[in-house]
Order: C-alpha cells, then sequence, then structure tokens
C-alpha cells in the first residue's frame, strides 16, 4: 500500500543502474530517505495504469508522486526528489532551469533509449 504522505518513485528494479542510483540517492538522503517510497514497475502495467502512468513511459523515463498525488516525470521527477534532499537541493534546482532541462532531457531519453534497446526490452 502507498502512504499518501510519502514521494513516490517509480523505478526500473530490472535495471542495474537504476538500482545503484536509487542507493546512492538513499545513502546521501541518509534519514530523509525515509520519505521515498520505491515502486518497482517491473510487470506491474495495470498498477501504473491506474496511477495514470502508461508502462511505456514508466519504462522510458522516471516518474515520482507527490504528496498531493500528483505526477511529474523525467527532469521534473528528478528536480522534486533532489530538492528533498538538502545536499542535493541545488543539483535540483539546477536541473530545472528553462536553459538546462531541456539538454539534459535530450541527453537523458537518448541514454535510456540506448539502454533499452540494447536491452530488448525497446523496439526502435
Amino acid at each position: 500500500m502507498i502512504d499518501n504522505h510519502k514521494i513516490t518513485v517509480y523505478y526500473d528494479k530490472s535495471c542495474p543502474s537504476c538500482v545503484k542510483d536509487r542507493q546512492s540517492f538513499e545513502r546521501i538522503a541518509g534519514k530523509r530517505a525515509e520519505q521515498f517510497i520505491w515502486f518497482d514497475i517491473t510487470n506491474q502495467d495495470e498498477a501504473l495504469r491506474k496511477s495514470d502512468i502508461q508502462p511505456i513511459d514508466a519504462l522510458r523515463n522516471l516518474h515520482v508522486k507527490d504528496a498531493e498525488g500528483i505526477i511529474y516525470s523525467e527532469m521534473d521527477a528528478y528536480s522534486l526528489i533532489m530538492k528533498k534532499i538538502p545536499l542535493l537541493a541545488p543539483i535540483g534546482l539546477l536541473i530545472s532551469l528553462p536553459i538546462i532541462k531541456p539538454i539534459l532531457s535530450y541527453f537523458y531519453r537518448k541514454s535510456v533509449d540506448k539502454r533499452l534497446i540494447c536491452e530488448g526490452r525497446l523496439n526502435k
């Protein structure tokens, strides 16, 4: 069950780099990591759709649901979770800037799509 007072992070547990990123984030976050619920998207198509997230979108982009139930994706999702951790807050602010956000988004999408194609989980 998802606690409505926490932030839910929809991530791909079958992705080794995603798991490492989560572990690094939790280490940096310390006790503040308790405010996040990590939801593995693997084989959760129905649950994702109930949260208004298309499974292919969940695979290709990080999604986060805030305490009010608002869904954020891609750089907005990264920015939201980083802003909750004092050490990462400046980066969270930086990646949300209008000049930086689209550039990072472009490279993020390219990187993720390349990984998924190599893994045989995305056809292009």
